[in-house]
């Protein structure tokens, strides 16, 4: 069984109650229950759902552009009033976009509730040029800030929930502990966020970590750069940045100075959720697996969680990094899936009974 950590009596019996499969026994497939295994089998494994997107490009302050992808759901039988459709902001990780896996699993779950979808994408990497000589990070909330801002005016009188994943899920804990309870967001779930970004590149930089995800993962943060290097290169060395061999060296040559941070650690300390967790002011689930290599077990900030009353971590001791791999052939739903589905429909249908905590 999971470990529901919460300090909450009521938030726990919501979760019971309403979110039951956080209490279950989580079977990880058999044959590929190891953590790094998980992680790196399920783009392959599962399913991909097909979505159709309609897409938002919106200006931000300093002149750059955000991709949004918007899954309207015009044929809701729940909620055929658009203008009060529950919506469900998306946050893929480091890399990722609209057309992850994990993103098209969470929009279909929504669809058959009946739910509206926006994608956030991070600046530059959905197809779309970048207009100004700046990206994204896990620490800079303002473009985060954009969007909510955005989506809420369109639909003001729709009730409004974020999911992050790993980058994406660092990103929004960062959003609301600086927001606090001063959001439209009425709730929250998180999905293998980073709590300690030391401690995470650490585990990265172990050699069979190196080669299987650190490697990779730099790649993709060069290749994801690379096309605007025109405009890039106004501010950067990016002969160097492309010499970056991990995460860390990435981090160093590029990130921490496009967002004007003096070191690199004073990037990664401002960029960890562990930090702002104690400023969550409403309600939101975390879900982790102990054996996630890119957010080690013993640096999940369990102790400071007890502190917050908004705050429920569900511990798995399989799982990996966005894996959660269930069934024999695990194709189609989740453990992540479910428990996804799950909350997101007990705040959208039941929500007041948290809200009262």
């Amino acid at each position: 069984k999971p470990q529901l950590v919460a300090s909450n009596d009521r938030f726990c019996r919501f979760l019971e109650e309403y979110c039951p499969v956080v209490t279950e026994t989580y079977y990880p497939t058999i044959w590929c229950w190891e953590g790094r295994v998980q992680t790196l089998l399920r783009p392959f494994i599962t399913s991909r759902p097909q979505v159709q997107y309609r897409n938002e490009l919106i200006k931000t302050a300093d002149g750059g552009q955000i991709s949004l992808d918007w899954f309207d759901n015009n044929d809701s039988l729940y909620y055929p009033d658009a203008s009060t459709r529950p919506t469900v902001l998306l946050l893929p990780g480091l890399t990722g976009t609209s057309k992850e896996s994990y993103i098209l699993h969470m929009i279909h779950q929504s669809e058959t509730l009946g739910y509206r979808c926006v994608v956030f994408n991070n600046r530059g990497i959905a197809g779309e040029d970048l207009l100004t000589p700046r990206t994204y990070c896990a620490a800079n909330t303002e473009d985060l800030e954009t969007v909510i801002h955005h989506v809420h005016s369109l639909h003001p009188s729709a009730p409004f929930m974020a999911a992050g994943v790993s980058m994406g899920g660092m990103l929004l804990l960062n959003y609301l502990g600086k927001t606090g309870s001063d959001t439209p967001l009425m709730a929250a779930a998180i999905f293998s966020a980073g709590w300690n970004v030391f401690e995470s590149v650490e585990s990265l930089e172990k050699p069979l970590n190196w080669l299987l995800f650190n490697y990779y993962l730099t790649t993709c943060l060069q290749s994801s750069i690379s096309r605007h290097r025109q405009m890039l290169e106004k501010l950067f060395d990016m002969d160097l940045v492309m010499k970056a061999r991990t995460v860390r060296e990435f981090d160093k040559q590029f990130t921490s100075v496009m967002f004007g941070y003096r070191t690199i650690d004073d990037y990664y300390e401002d960029a960890s959720p562990c930090r702002k967790l104690k400023s969550v002011g409403i309600p939101v689930l975390c879900l982790n697996s102990v054996d996630d290599v890119f957010s080690p077990g013993h640096a999940i900030p369990v102790e400071t969680a007890k502190q917050n009353s908004n705050v429920a971590l569900v511990l798995t001791s399989c799982g990996g990094h966005i894996g959660f791999l269930e069934g024999i052939w695990p194709r189609k739903c989740t453990y992540m899936d479910r428990v996804f589905k799950q909350f997101v429909q007990a705040v959208f249908e039941h929500g007041n009974k948290i809200f009262s905590m």
